[in-house]
């Protein structure tokens, strides 16, 4: 069915996508996703197709698209597995965009063209493993020391931190003290600095092919040069992503809600008991009409964001409202197509099984619900 919300480039983009997600990774992510591993094949396919380039200028070997377009491939991808869409998302809009929007032409100049192709990835280091939410508690300092930044610190749960092609580390660090609290500053640290250690992968309940690590900083020193943007205003740039960033994890939300739509009407024409498909039951043909629901108006959620981030409106509160619905919308989703699925469900190599593991961090991640809520709250004038 034509979505007439998007135009005919989205829609080709949307059903090339697709039909990548469906003939290249379907077939083989479960293998991936059983033994940990990072599809690098997959990432490469994606980097080819111009994926990692969606919404920068082709000045920087970007397809010259947008955040929307950006959303609409990783709707598809999820629709099919999060960890490959988690890693194009991370990429992108935190790996990538913090450079576009905030830094020099020469910070553009020499790491956009990688990370656009696909061929080198980048991270954001903001978490750390007691400060997630707060992000205003951070520990991780970085000092002058003449014509270069020294950096200690810690940081958790940085995706994309760790492959084989990981350029680059954009790392919020406390760069001094201001009478209303620390001043934050983001420095790029590329992935090859010496003080720059990279720990174990973290044995994860979902998200098992895509590639999450903590971070240690012990002195990493770095050229002056690759402070990202202004001193001390880290803060409110990572602000900026986050919000933008929550559209994306909302788009990517939508899909593996309407991967479990997908799965479940497949399985309920498929699957027979007592002499008829378990699709003719109306038990079964109301949770899938709920499911179905939920992907829709969380899709509708995230459009509108999108759609003021892009027209240049407020969108904070519609980015906040995108990732709470549709995050709610991915774990209610995955639990219902897995009680359809019954015991098939309950086994890692079903798409849906993977579909549960995969659907809590969407209600954790660039913000649990409960900051979105608050979020919500204070956009509305309620007090802090």
């Amino acid at each position: 069915m034509t979505d007439p919300h998007l135009t005919p480039e989205l829609r080709e983009l949307r059903a090339t996508v697709e039909e990548f997600a469906r003939t290249e990774i379907a077939p083989v992510i479960g293998d991936f996703y059983e033994r940990k591993a990072f599809p690098y094949d997959i990432v490469a396919g994606m980097g080819r197709m111009g994926l990692f380039g969606l919404p920068f200028p082709e000045q920087y070997g970007g397809m010259d698209g947008d955040y929307f377009a950006l959303c609409v491939a990783l709707e598809e991808l999820a629709r099919v597995d999060s960890s490959v869409a988690i890693t194009l998302e991370a990429g992108v809009s935190l790996g990538a965009m913090p450079i576009y929007r905030f830094g020099t032409d020469a910070q553009r100049e020499r790491w956009l063209p990688r990370l656009c192709a696909g061929t080198g990835l980048g991270a954001f280091g903001l978490t750390e493993p007691d400060c997630g939410t707060d992000a205003s508690a951070l520990r991780t300092t970085a000092h002058q020391d003449g014509d270069s930044w020294v950096i200690e610190g810690t940081k958790a749960f940085i995706t994309n931190s760790g492959t084989d092609i990981t350029d680059l580390i954009t790392v919020a660090a406390v760069t001094g003290q201001r009478a209303s609290g620390p001043e934050i500053s983001t420095i790029i640290v590329p992935s090859d600095t010496p003080g720059l250690t990279v720990g174990r992968a973290y044995s994860k309940v979902g998200w098992n092919a895509s590639d999450t690590h903590e971070v240690v900083l012990d002195g990493c020193r770095v050229p002056a040069e690759n402070m990202l943007g202004e001193r001390g205003r880290g803060y409110a740039q990572f602000l900026r992503i986050l919000d933008e960033g929550r559209i994306a994890v909302a788009a990517l939300s939508v899909g593996l809600a309407q991967g479990c739509v997908d799965e479940s009407l497949r399985y309920a024409a498929e699957r027979e008991t007592f002499g008829r498909p378990i699709g003719g039951y109306q038990a079964i043909q109301f949770k899938i009409a709920d499911m179905e629901a939920r992907a829709h108006t969380a899709r509708l959620a995230y459009y509108d964001a999108a759609t003021r981030m892009l027209a240049g409106a407020p969108f904070k509160r519609q980015a906040a409202i995108a990732k709470l619905v549709a995050g709610d919308a991915a774990m209610d989703n995955a639990r219902d197509a897995t009680q359809i699925f019954g015991g098939y469900g309950f086994m890692n190599e079903s798409a849906v099984g993977r579909f549960y593991r995969d659907a809590k961090i969407l209600e954790i991640g660039e913000g649990t619900s409960e900051v979105q809520r608050m979020l919500i709250a204070r956009d509305l004038g309620l007090p802090d």
